[in-house]
This record gives C-alpha cells, sequence and structure tokens, in this order.
C-alpha cells in the first residue's frame, strides 16, 4: 500500500486524529463510522450524523448515550453535570470517562465537587457535527480520565441553512435556538444562541434559567486552514436532590418532593479557542489551543440533619478557575524494514489556575463555616509516539509510548488546617500501548488491543495531612492512578449497511482512589480488576429504517481479602446495560423510537442491598411540511415507568427522626433521586 493511501486511511481513523478539520461543505455530512481495514479496536467508533441527531435528548448530556454501553442519569438539577455509567464504573461526574466539545477538555481535576467533573450542558446538541468515542487505555492520544473510555464531539464550522426553532413541553419547559452560517469564497462566520428555562416535575420548581452561545470563524481548504471559536454559557437552578426511600414508602414524602428547597446551584463557562492545520505530501499537521473561563456554585444537602441536628447539613461547594491548553500533532506516512507505515507524534499541555475551590458549612444558602478553602495550580504535560505499520494485505498492528507529567501547588486558606494541608508535589507516569488486527476475509476482523492508563486524583488529596472535618490526621494519595487494560474483540461487516462488534475486556485498577467532595477528605480504596462483554449491531435493513442494538455486562470487584464487615463488590458498578433504537427517514419524516435498560448493582461491598432496574422508552419524530418549516414531537419516558436515575445507599438523618429520637447516628436506606414522569416536547423550526 502506498504512502499516499496510508495518509488518506489513516485521516479518517480516530487512531490519527482526534477531531477531524475539513471544509464547511464536508463538515455539514459529518464522520462516518470505524470500519473494517481503518478501525484499530472493536470498540472504538463514530456515531453518524443520521443516528445522534434523531435521538429524543431529554438534557444535551444525553448525546453520549450515542456512544455504546454509557448511561448518562442527573440526580440532581439540570445544570450540574450528568452522572455516567460504563464498563463496569459509576463514573460518577466522569472520573474515568474523558470528554473533548472541539478540541476543549471538559473534564474538570481538583474540581469543588468532585474529580473530573464533566458538565457538558453548556453543549448544543444541533452543533454536533460527530462523536467519535474509544474505549480502554489503548491509544497514545487519551491521557487522563479516559481509562473506561473517550469521547470527542466536535462543532460544524458552517450550516445547511440558518435557522430559528422554538420548543414547548411539560413543566414549564421552553426553549429557543436561533443558528446559521454564511460562507464568501474560503471565509465562513457561524453563529448560535440559546435560551431555556425548565421547572421540571418537582415539587419544589427547577427555575432553570440557561443562557448560551457559539461565534465561530473559519478560512482556508480542504487541504489547509484554521478556525477561531468563542463560547459562552451561564446558568442557574434550583435542585431536589436524592432523597431516602423510607419517607416515599411511609407516605411521609412524595416521590417528586425535596428535603431542601434552597439546594441549586450557579455556573458559568466562557472559551475562546482555535485550531490550525496543514494536510501535504509531507503529512499532516495539527496545532490547536484554548482559554477557559470557569465558574461554579453548588448547594446539596444529602443527609439532612445527621451531622448538625440544629442547622442541617447542606454544604457549598465553589470552583474558581481558568484552563490553558495546548496540543500539536503530525501524522506521516513511513517505511520500517521495507513496511508501510504511519507514524504519529504529538504534545498537549494543560494548565489549571484554580484562584478557589472551597467547601462550606451552609444553612440555606448562607455560610456558616469553613471546611476547606485553597488555591490551586498544576500543569499536567504529556508527549506521545505511535507507529503503525502493515504486515500484509490481512495483518496490521501498531505501538505506542506516552509520557504523562504532573505538577502541582496547593495553598491551603482555611486558618486552621489550611497551612497543614498546603503543598506541591509532582507525579508522572509512562503508558505503553499496543494493537494487532488481522482480517481473515473483507467481512471479518479480529483485535487485540493492550495498554497502560491512569486517571488523576485531586491534588488536595496528595498534600492533605490532616482531615479538614475531624481534626484528624488523614491518609495522603498518590496524584496519578496506574491501570492496565486489554481487549479481544471482533467486527463483522459484510457490506456498508450491517455492522456488528463483540468486544472481551479487562481491566485493574491499582486504587479506587476518590477524593469525596462532600466531606473534603480523600479515601484510598483498594485495588479493583473488571471485566465484561460488549456487542453491537448497526443495520440498515431497508433505505429507510435503521436498527440498533447495544449490549454490555461487567463484573467489578475489589481485589484481594476484604476488611472485616466488608465485602468485595465494587458498589454502584453497573452491571447490564441494553439500548435499542429503530429509526424511520423516508421524505420528510423522521422518526426515532429508542429503548434503555439499566439493570441492578450492588449498593454496597456486601452486595447485600441492591438497586433496581430502570427502563425508559423515548420517541422523537419531525415532519417538514415544507422547506422553511419542520415540526418536531419527542415523548420522553412514553411508558410512563417508575424508575430512579440513580440510587445510593448510605447513613441519614431527617428533621422529624431527630425530633422523635429515632435517629441514632443515621439510618441506612436507599436514597433515590427518580426518572422523570412521562412528558412531551413539541417544536417548531423555520429555516430561513
Amino acid at each position: 500500500m502506498s504512502h499516499s493511501v496510508w495518509i488518506g486511511v489513516l485521516a479518517g481513523c480516530p487512531v490519527a486524529h482526534a477531531q477531524e478539520n475539513h471544509l464547511p461543505e464536508i463538515q455539514v455530512q459529518g464522520p462516518r463510522d470505524a470500519s473494517i481495514g481503518s478501525a484499530d479496536s472493536a470498540s472504538e467508533g463514530a456515531v453518524e450524523r443520521e443516528s445522534y441527531q434523531s435521538r429524543p435528548k431529554l438534557r444535551p448530556g444525553d448525546i453520549v448515550e450515542a456512544v455504546p454501553g454509557v448511561v448518562a442519569t442527573q440526580h440532581s438539577g439540570d445544570g450540574k453535570a450528568n452522572q455516567y455509567f460504563l464498563r463496569g464504573f459509576n463514573l460518577d461526574h466522569g472520573t474515568d470517562f474523558a470528554v473533548t466539545v472541539d478540541g476543549m477538555p471538559v473534564n474538570m481535576p481538583t474540581h469543588g465537587h468532585g474529580q473530573g467533573y464533566a458538565d457538558l450542558n453548556f453543549l448544543i446538541p444541533e452543533l454536533v457535527s460527530g462523536v467519535r468515542y474509544r474505549k480502554g487505555p489503548y491509544f497514545v492520544h487519551s491521557g487522563d480520565f479516559s481509562l473506561a473510555g473517550s469521547a470527542s464531539l466536535d462543532y460544524f464550522s458552517a450550516l445547511d441553512s440558518p435557522f430559528a426553532e422554538m420548543t414547548v413541553g411539560s413543566h414549564g419547559f421552553r426553549r429557543l435556538l436561533a443558528a446559521g452560517s454564511r460562507t464568501v469564497q474560503d471565509q465562513t462566520w457561524l453563529g448560535a444562541i440559546e435560551l431555556e428555562g425548565n421547572d421540571g416535575p418537582w415539587n419544589v420548581p427547577e427555575k432553570l434559567r440557561k443562557a448560551n452561545a457559539v461565534l465561530r470563524y473559519s478560512q482556508g481548504s480542504q487541504t489547509r486552514g484554521f478556525s477561531v471559536t468563542a463560547m459562552a454559557y451561564s446558568s442557574r437552578w434550583t435542585s431536589t436532590d436524592q432523597v431516602p426511600q423510607r419517607l416515599i414508602d411511609s407516605g411521609e414524602l412524595q416521590r417528586f418532593g425535596s428535603l431542601n428547597p434552597t439546594d441549586g446551584g450557579k455556573t458559568r463557562r466562557i472559551s475562546l479557542s482555535g485550531k490550525w492545520f496543514d494536510k501535504g505530501p509531507s503529512g499532516d499537521t495539527e496545532f490547536s489551543a484554548y482559554a477557559i473561563d470557569y465558574r461554579f456554585d453548588l448547594f446539596s444537602d444529602f443527609t439532612y440533619f445527621l451531622d448538625n441536628p440544629d442547622n442541617g447539613d447542606q454544604f457549598e461547594q465553589t470552583d474558581r478557575r481558568r484552563v490553558f491548553g495546548a496540543q500539536g500533532s503530525h501524522t506521516m506516512a513511513n517505511r520500517i524494514a521495507g513496511l508501510d507505515g504511519v507514524l504519529s507524534l504529538g504534545a498537549q499541555w494543560r494548565g489549571d489556575r484554580i484562584g478557589e475551590v472551597g467547601l462550606y458549612d451552609t444553612e440555606a444558602r448562607r455560610r456558616l463555616g469553613t471546611v476547606r478553602n485553597d488555591k490551586v495550580s498544576q500543569d499536567s504535560l504529556a508527549v506521545y509516539g505511535q507507529q503503525l505499520v502493515s504486515f500484509s494485505d490481512r495483518w496490521r498492528g501498531y505501538v505506542g509510548l506516552r509520557g504523562d507529567a504532573l505538577r502541582y501547588n496547593v495553598q491551603g486558606r482555611e486558618p486552621a488546617f489550611g497551612p497543614l494541608n498546603s503543598g506541591r508535589g509532582h507525579d508522572a507516569q509512562l503508558s505503553p500501548k499496543f494493537g494487532l488486527a488481522f482480517a481473515p476475509t473483507p467481512a471479518h476482523e479480529f483485535y487485540f488491543n493492550a495498554g497502560v492508563g491512569f486517571h488523576s486524583n485531586d491534588v488536595r488529596g496528595a498534600t492533605i495531612t490532616v482531615d479538614p472535618k475531624t481534626g484528624d490526621a488523614a491518609d495522603r494519595v498518590p496524584a496519578l492512578v496506574k491501570g492496565r487494560g486489554a481487549e479481544v474483540g471482533w467486527r463483522f461487516q459484510p457490506h456498508e449497511n450491517l455492522t456488528a462488534t463483540v468486544a472481551l475486556w479487562k481491566l485493574d485498577l491499582a486504587s479506587e482512589l476518590v477524593y469525596v467532595g462532600d466531606a473534603g477528605t480523600t479515601e484510598p480504596g483498594r485495588a479493583s480488576t473488571r471485566r465484561g462483554l460488549e456487542a453491537t449491531l448497526r443495520w440498515n435493513f431497508d433505505r429507510a429504517w435503521r436498527l440498533e442494538v447495544d449490549a454490555a455486562v461487567s463484573r467489578a470487584r475489589f481485589k484481594g481479602v476484604a476488611p472485616e464487615g466488608e465485602g468485595n463488590h465494587v458498589d454502584n458498578a453497573i452491571e447490564r446495560v441494553l439500548a435499542a433504537g429503530i429509526t424511520y427517514i423516508e421524505g420528510p419524516l423522521t422518526a426515532s423510537l429508542r429503548l434503555r435498560y439499566m439493570g441492578p448493582r450492588a449498593l454496597d461491598t456486601l452486595n447485600a442491598v441492591r438497586s433496581r432496574a430502570t427502563t425508559l422508552l423515548n420517541f422523537g419524530a419531525r415532519y417538514a411540511v415544507n422547506r422553511q418549516l419542520t415540526l418536531g414531537l419527542d415523548v420522553f419516558n412514553l411508558a410512563g415507568r417508575k424508575g430512579n436515575d440513580i440510587e445510593y445507599y448510605y447513613a441519614s438523618c431527617t428533621a422529624g427522626e431527630v425530633v422523635s429520637g429515632s435517629c441514632s447516628g443515621g439510618v441506612n436506606d436507599r436514597h433515590v433521586h427518580p426518572t422523570e414522569p412521562r412528558s412531551v416536547r413539541i417544536s417548531a423550526r423555520y429555516t430561513f
């Protein structure tokens, strides 16, 4: 195979690029899924535009459910990041699932609420041109937070036509979106603005108020060009957090009731980014840079009156930071021992300047005391290289090496324990990667992948010496936690209208270390192992019909002998997921019916308490009345099932239990956040 052909193949392959840079007319089409001959694992791919755009989406973050095996839920207000599940992980808000939007990282390290916090509420789904994903630590381009997987979402540089769309729905939902672009010669301006409000089904109205805007300028040709993008987003809301199941069962609290009507928050995100690319005879070169200004305030109450019977247990978490970053890569054809190959080289830098990351005791959003108030600076630097070689028409493989280094400085400003928990340090890791692909026939391809990866911990846990709540001595944790993974897979693709994949995977973590933002401390956990099986089916069985099925089963266990009173189940680790959808696109009508099943899972390490299964059925349809007007209908939870978005098992104490004297150090119980009831949204889009 010639050098030019290899470059062409790799230009469309996720191994070569984290995201594509095309002329506007190419970006409008969106990416094609991975295929035999270009994919390097069974669990990587690209979601085609028709699939994710036709899906009914209750929240912007739901778009990541287009990644096979991913579940995105919510346990608080719609201004808070989703709760993610994948490959035997309750990923919290993104600890081991890395997300980028238009080349910018979404995950936040050393965040006020949780490590790796990935808030996608600034996303405008209609602008997304492609969703690319990888799973496992097998590729050099993926770094922090990508042990379970990663997703790259790109925005269009140009739209087919400008449009304005209005949506109204159940529970006070309303949304206005206007977007358009204009191209003159090789220069394109794109702009979009979104306004949204929602009260939700909650007894205490959510009062979501959201504003969002995007402005992009792009210029160039198919082989060379650049773009500059500005984004601005702000949101405020009142949240109904999880509540004890015992109160719902006794009738003391309604299913959508709240125990603290002052919970909620506000957030803001402003960014400026730029990308430049050059696709020439010597290879493909890309460079991008970004700057993000981020603000976050969150008031939560999960234990009610357990710790403070007088004022309650509400707390505030804050985050004030600026994020700067740059990355560059070069991909070129080469020859090794007479064999055709492709060499990829790259470097990445990210710097977080956190002016305040804080935790405060509050009552009705009024501060009562400071638990932690820190100023943090951390820089991560990575370099990587990957060599792909074609051994024959049937065999190809790659080897890669990634090096990551982290430096951090924590300055505690809380008078009592802040100086004791301050400090600076560094950590580093080398991560080798390997992959092999074998295609015995044009319709079948087999894969083997292995690699080392990591996730970072909140660096406050790497400098801590004293528990800020109790004053007791606290154990420090490493800044980087290593993980090792491997996978065997098979892809069946007899023709372009049918693709099936199967992947058998395993992942070992050195420690389930998690910074607990709700308490301001780090809990060192035991080593763990996960393994599972995933299968996908994509079938265009007719010109108008498309069937999609994703199934995943996984098993997560702690290693070694369990401490007394504990077991080896990793609590809240997802075990079974099934997602299926059928889409009809013919003439003016587009319709999609989607089912998502999330099976029971252990809520404690003994597996004595298990969650309930949740099944949701959603329907969406669009009908083009004429060239200008398109009407839409979305029905969420079509069957009206009473499930839970999340379930946790822990001790809490309500005001009534304090008065009656039945608290006794806390009542262990399920704490649930229900799925939303059946709701309807209708929309009208006018295209200019």
